[in-house]
């Protein structure tokens, strides 16, 4: 953080300005004219420092809990079903339930963050989450269960949305390394409660009632470092933007959905949630349809996702020191073309092959989350960027997982539906290329209305 620090301090430490060198010994029997700067920019250093730090602390935490909330019902699906009576198709909705509320609650967030601040907003949204886990198991009934998982996905549905916002403010020479190391986290909370939500359940007693609320506890730590943040106001001054009024102004004014790259970035943001959904619901039976065993079955989807977690810290520090990600988008493009291909022509035969190259593809998520960061001047236009393209994005990406399983039961067989995903990636590759074009939405807004006053 050394960087940060100097950054912060170097004001009071300008030649230009003698006054604010520090004295000696700033102790009260010393204190002089001078002083009081210098004690200012004493006191400014060591805040900004340990916000910095706690905000890292902070963001880590917080994208471990972005997905356990899912993933831990996915494995336990069958015994929640037959614990709450639930009916084949209301289990079978469930998977469209996170994005419907990410699409919803997304929305809210920019608003939220607005009045309360970004940090608050996530501190609540980790609350949100940790009571919604606690109570979903044991309040009883289906739609008490429903209610309390509405509860967990809007505090994640509002920290999706904000935490390229707090990268912006608070990194904004870094958000490549730090959307890589917040999709790393979340890639791995991805993953570990896929893998770890089964052998705990059966640890803690065997009841899927503990298996689902025990990572509470995972939320509950993430509210911690979010609380000083929230509470000491120096904390927020001390994050590195300032804007100027008049950008607060057009930051204000900024109608995101005037820009061609902000829909750009929503329908790439929409296509690959599709093709993430898709693959974590559908891709074992695939390969258990094709003769693999289940439990050979699950473990490729284990390494897909597990793909995600260097991957996730990797291509966001490439995709920043680009000026245009359209390759970017086309490598994970063809990667996902390349798997679909294999699942059409030899499912069993290399299905490691393919597995990896899906795990691969599934990486335009952090990439998108990076180009979220790189399109908009300041951090209220990032919020609005991403809030746009997420809500948008997931609203869109809705019926994809229904529409795959509706094409396999009517054809019998997974050909159709391989054919779909596969056309998927196509205005995945267009669309996304136009998203990583060299441009910022607040200057194609600013375009079309000085456009639109000319012809006035």
């Amino acid at each position: 953080m050394a960087s940060e620090e100097t950054t912060a301090t170097s004001p009071a430490t300008s030649p230009a300005s003698p006054t604010a060198t520090p004295a000696p010994h700033p102790g009260p029997s010393t204190a002089g004219p001078s002083t009081g700067s210098a004690g200012s920019a004493e006191k400014h250093a060591p805040t900004r420092a340990w916000a910095t730090r706690l905000v890292v602390v902070g963001i880590v935490l917080a994208a471990l809990n972005l997905r356990p909330a899912i993933t831990s019902l996915g494995a336990l699906l069958e015994e929640v079903r037959d614990g709450l009576g639930m009916s084949g198709t209301l289990a079978g909705l469930l998977t469209s339930v996170p994005p419907l509320c990410f699409a919803v609650f997304g929305v809210m967030a920019p608003r939220f963050a607005r009045r309360f601040g970004p940090s608050a907003v996530v501190c609540v949204g980790m609350a949100a989450i940790a009571a919604g886990l606690v109570i979903r198991p044991f309040i009883g009934g289906t739609a008490g269960f429903l209610a309390a998982t509405a509860l967990a996905l809007m505090g994640i549905a509002v920290s999706n949305v904000l935490m390229p916002v707090i990268v912006k403010r608070w990194f904004p020479d870094r958000v490549g390394s730090m959307t890589g190391l917040y999709s790393m986290a979340l890639a791995l909370g991805t993953s570990l409660a896929a893998a770890l939500t089964v052998p705990m359940t059966d640890a803690l007693g065997g009841r899927w009632q503990t298996g689902l609320a025990v990572w509470a506890v995972l939320a509950v730590v993430a509210v911690v470092p979010w609380i000083p943040l929230v509470r000491d106001r120096s904390a927020a001054s001390a994050a590195p933007e300032h804007v100027s009024a008049t950008v607060r102004h057009e930051d204000a004014e900024l109608r995101i959905t005037r820009s061609r790259t902000a829909w750009a970035l929503a329908v790439f943001f929409s296509l690959q949630a599709t093709a993430a959904y898709i693959t974590m619901g559908w891709m074992p039976q695939i390969f258990r349809d094709a003769g693999v065993p289940a439990g050979e079955a699950g473990v490729l989807l284990a390494v897909t996702m597990a793909m995600g977690v260097p991957l996730a810290f990797v291509i966001p520090r490439v995709a920043t020191r680009l000026t245009n990600q359209g390759p970017v988008v086309l490598v994970l493009g063809l990667c996902g073309l390349s798997g679909y291909a294999g699942l059409y022509l030899a499912p069993a035969g290399g299905a490691w092959v393919w597995a990896l190259l899906l795990g691969v593809s599934n990486c335009a998520f952090p990439l998108a989350l990076t180009m979220v960061g790189m399109r908009a001047k300041s951090s209220a236009g990032v919020a609005k960027l991403s809030a746009f393209a997420q809500s948008t994005g997931y609203l869109i990406s809705i019926p994809g997982p229904l529409l795959v399983g509706v094409l396999y039961q009517h054809s019998g067989g997974w050909g159709l539906p391989i054919a779909l995903m596969a056309g998927l990636m196509v205005p995945q590759i267009i669309v996304g290329t136009l998203a990583g074009r060299n441009r910022t939405v607040e200057d194609e807004v600013a375009a079309k209305a000085a456009g639109a006053a000319g012809t006035a």
